[in-house]
């Protein structure tokens, strides 16, 4: 983990991808970003609004793709460069074009995001289903947590398919990331419901006292004639958690101390926390005023779009609610951690970055951004700070710190053969030479490939064109004398 080379409050306005590539390894806690989504056309914001000027083009072709980015998805994702090949074939003819274009910019965002950091990929269906295998590609499966829904609109009329509604946004983190379980109210129908009894202390349900399971010591044994072991249950009495963290605060002082199961009956019976049912069997009073509310789930639906009726409308095209943004870093990172916007348009991230606490970093290719931000901070946090928040505006990419200044990256140059192949072997690049290999005998039945010679260096591109113009080769595939290559591998000098 390295410390972060840009300082708060920084908007860049320049690609993103320049911008990732300068910012230090392992140094960002949250990325939220909402790139462009595939749709083929291009946004504007109206003009009289305050986003005025703003536009982006949501159209990908293939010559808009740089070949080292090409070139570095092959070198150092195979698995996710034999994805987007087979992309080619599939669909709309631009969808290579756009997920190679998102690709290499996952993969800086995986360089750059902490091990124990969180990256939410904001999209809709145009493009969810690809999206998500790109990111099980780069991040892992094992990263993934959640593929929310957020009910954006509400329902109107498509012609000849069901309304379209809702956005997704894919959620990756390790089991080491930073969460903290959101919560939305009960809703009134809910409290009328389950909360329909009353005392002093307010309303309140009742709940089981005991559960299922083997008795182990008192919580087997009967109290005050009630035996839970009748019914192969025993006693279930909160003594951990937010509802015995509540009761300890408000109602039995070191109720989270008493260590006796009966000893813990007795106090919540003294302080009539235990209801007697109808049936007699005796219940734990659970008060509405304990209730955090539910916890949120995978499907959003509490939170309304922004339209020209918010308070927080700007006019920018593709503009995201303050309230989705917030919730979002509310459960995923803590106060003072770093939150990065890539693709941050009107700078809602950065607002709710601001209003939450955090450190945060945005990237965007218009000016527009800063703008929007210095307006929105002046409005949105005025009630927070005294005075204005200064905003650092940047046009270069920053200069790693975590690597010397003359640092190149080494990657290997490898020679493989395959005995179907007599005289001839694969010589290319990889980054990971194991996953090289692997990702050749996946497509071998057999798994005959042989990994030969491999060697790692900081000119990999030019030793592999020189290996290539000096030997016939078919596709990649040198014919020549192994140890002759190999020792032409090992003696190269760029000139």
């Amino acid at each position: 983990m390295s410390a972060c080379n840009v300082g708060n409050r920084t908007i860049f306005c320049d690609d993103n991808m320049d911008i990732l590539s300068g910012i230090n390894s392992d140094s960002i806690d949250l990325i939220y970003l909402d790139p462009p989504f595939n749709k083929n056309k291009k946004f504007t914001a109206p003009i009289g609004s305050s986003a005025e000027g703003a536009s982006f083009k949501d159209i990908f072709r293939e010559d808009d793709l740089k070949d080292e980015w090409l070139l570095t998805i092959a070198e150092d994702e195979p698995a996710l460069f034999h994805y987007l090949s087979g992309i080619k074939g599939v669909g709309r003819p631009y969808n290579f074009a756009y997920l190679a274009y998102m690709a290499i910019r996952l993969i800086e965002c995986r360089r750059v995001l902490k091990q124990t950091g969180s990256i939410y990929l904001h999209c809709d269906p145009t493009m969810s289903h690809y999206l998500k295998t790109t990111m099980d590609c780069i991040f892992g499966e094992d990263k993934f947590r959640n593929e929310l829904s957020w009910k954006r609109t509400s329902s109107h009329s498509d012609a000849k398919r069901y309304a379209s509604v809702s956005d997704r946004l894919l959620f990756y983190a390790s089991d080491d990331a930073v969460w903290h379980t959101q919560y939305v109210s009960l809703g009134d129908v809910y409290v009328e419901r389950d909360y329909r009894h009353r005392d002093s202390m307010g309303r309140y349900r009742v709940g089981d006292l005991t559960g299922p399971g083997l008795s182990d010591g008192e919580s087997g044994v009967p109290w005050q004639g009630y035996d839970p072991g009748s019914n192969g249950r025993c006693w279930s009495i909160p003594k951990t958690g937010d509802y015995a963290a509540w009761i300890d605060a408000n109602l039995i002082p070191g109720y989270t101390q008493i260590e006796g199961v009966h000893d813990r009956l007795d106090a919540l019976s003294e302080a009539g926390l235990i209801d007697r049912t109808s049936t007699g069997y005796p219940s734990l009073k659970r008060y509405l005023a304990a209730s955090k509310g539910v916890a949120v789930s995978d499907f959003i639906g509490d939170i309304q779009n922004v339209n020209n009726r918010s308070k927080e409308h700007v006019g920018y095209p593709t503009q995201k609610p303050l309230a989705l943004l917030e919730r979002i870093i509310s459960a995923s990172s803590n106060e003072g951690d770093i939150v990065l916007d890539p693709f941050c348009g009107c700078a809602t991230t950065c607002i709710a970055a601001e209003k939450l606490g955090r450190t945060w970093i945005g990237i965007d290719i218009s000016i527009k951004a800063y703008e929007l931000v210095q307006q929105r901070l002046a409005k949105e946090t005025a009630s927070i700070f005294e005075g204005d928040v200064v905003v650092d505006l940047k046009t270069d990419p920053p200069k790693r710190t975590d690597r010397d200044e003359d640092y190149r990256e080494q990657k290997y140059v490898y020679v493989i053969s395959h005995p179907n192949y007599p005289g001839e072997y694969k010589v290319g690049i990889a980054k990971d030479w194991k996953a090289r290999l692997n990702s050749y005998q996946t497509s071998d039945p057999e798994r005959q490939y042989k990994m030969e010679f491999k060697m790692q260096t900081p000119w990999f591109r030019e030793t592999e064109r020189y290996i290539h113009d000096k030997f016939d080769n078919r596709h990649e595939w040198v014919t020549a004398n192994k140890d002759e290559i190999i020792n032409e591998i090992r003696g190269y000098k760029p000139a």
